[in-house]
């Protein structure tokens, strides 16, 4: 190679570095270090420099994460290690007797460590890293087999296709929630509007939805982000804790939630949580259920893992879920208005939807006025009318529905004798 050509060669590796790093610190950490305009620059030179010299394209350089492959079909491959669903509940009772079980199986006295997190409300993909490349993403299937959905995963710009290490382990694989932020999701079904084309109903969906396209550049042009939260298998690497693991995640700058060790500390950048107290579980999960509104991603409650990784080993699973972590789930928050009026919409397709014009009124953080009731099967199964005062709420917190009519407060508003 010519002097010219190391020289060129030595500044592509630099370009990598520097759009890498920006990516870094732009998405993960939300400290952007370069303009937008600094960046596209950097940017096209890279390009330009692959076309040049195709034969130098390494993995891990950033224009290999931008969409352009059809698939037919999504290939399927089994997990190494399973992918567990989560035992779920409602209530205080049953946290301390999950708390008492584990006591009793691990037959310890000693304080168990909690780590807690907010339950991102997204779709769970496995990464698979070997020899430090991004070589597979996987989905969790039926737990045991999922499908490779690396063509879309590899277009989330806070993944690194390449950990950051001089000496990456063989074999890394990291799981996690893919997502889209609330802010992109609004932004993304304005774009959907302006194109003519169906909105998303909630960002859950829109997630899902979108790391299952066959064409990965519609998963380019879409505001897909990723949080890491859990392992499968791996070597050359020692973490004895839930904390432990998170950290050494982090130096390879993989995307985590930040951690707060007091409880008074948690916000929506530290919104996971360690303690000792069992009670101080209970005090993390109203925390985050006051906090969730001002958190910029959906989540459906906080999951609770025992935080030492050799009890979690000790303590196993049961069926599809693991004895040593559970998730506290939200109920769906509703309040109470009036229906104004019962209009019909037309969808694009032409479907017809009856929509509730109500009252305005908080849900969820949100101010509604407008309420979905479905068809007119559900109008009549519920017994809908003008006028009526009914309980809402939003589904998946996202589209508000009318739950039920309190019709004590129909017969009520009414003369008697008429009904």
């Amino acid at each position: 190679m010519d002097q010219t050509n190391k020289s060129l060669k030595k500044k592509y590796q630099s370009l990598i570095s520097k759009i890498e790093e920006a990516n870094h610190k732009y998405y993960v950490l939300d400290q952007p270090t370069l303009t937008d305009y600094q960046y596209d620059l950097y940017f096209q030179e890279l390009v330009e420099i692959e076309k040049l010299h195709p034969e130098w394209i390494q993995p891990n350089s950033p224009t290999q994460k931008v969409g352009g492959e059809v698939l037919d079909h999504f290939e399927k491959a089994k997990h190494r290690t399973p992918m567990l669903s989560l035992q779920n509940t409602f209530s205080q009772e049953e946290v301390l007797a999950f708390h008492e079980r584990i006591k009793k199986n691990l037959n310890i006295e000693k304080d168990i460590t909690y780590f807690c997190e907010p339950k991102l409300d997204g779709l769970a993909i496995e990464l698979i890293y070997e020899n430090g490349t991004l070589s597979g993403a996987l989905t969790r299937g039926d737990g045991q087999i999922g499908e490779n959905v690396l063509s879309n995963i590899k277009t989330i710009r806070s993944l690194p296709l390449q950990l950051k290490t001089p000496k990456p382990p063989r074999l890394l694989e990291v799981r996690g929630e893919v997502i889209i932020p609330k802010k992109d999701f609004e932004n993304l079904n304005t774009k959907q509007q302006e194109m003519g084309q169906p909105t998303f109903a909630n960002p859950r969906n829109a997630a899902a939805g979108t790391v299952r396209q066959l064409d990965s550049s519609i998963a380019a042009s879409r505001p897909l982000d990723m949080y890491c939260y859990s392992f499968g298998e791996y070597n050359d690497l020692d973490f004895q804790a839930q904390d432990e693991f998170f950290s050494a995640i982090t130096k390879f700058q993989l995307p985590t939630l930040g951690v707060s060790k007091k409880i008074e500390n948690i916000n929506i950048k530290q919104p996971c949580f360690i303690t000792k107290d069992i009670q101080e579980v209970l005090q993390y999960y109203k925390h985050i259920h006051q906090l969730r509104h001002d958190l910029p991603y959906d989540i459906d409650g906080v999951v609770v893992k025992v935080n030492e990784i050799s009890l979690q080993k000790s303590l196993g699973q049961v069926a599809r879920s693991p004895r040593w972590a559970f998730a506290i789930k939200f109920k769906p928050e509703q309040a109470t208005t009036v229906i104004n009026d019962i209009i019909v919409q037309v969808g694009r397709t032409g479907a017809l939807t009856p929509v509730a014009i109500m009252t305005p009124t908080k849900v969820a953080g949100v101010t509604v006025s407008q309420a979905t009731l479905h068809n007119q099967s559900e109008i009549d199964r519920k017994d809908v009318r003008k006028g009526d005062t009914v309980v809402i709420q939003r589904a998946g917190d996202v589209i508000p529905e009318v739950v039920e009519v309190l019709r004590f407060k129909r017969f009520a508003s009414r003369p008697h004798g008429i009904h």
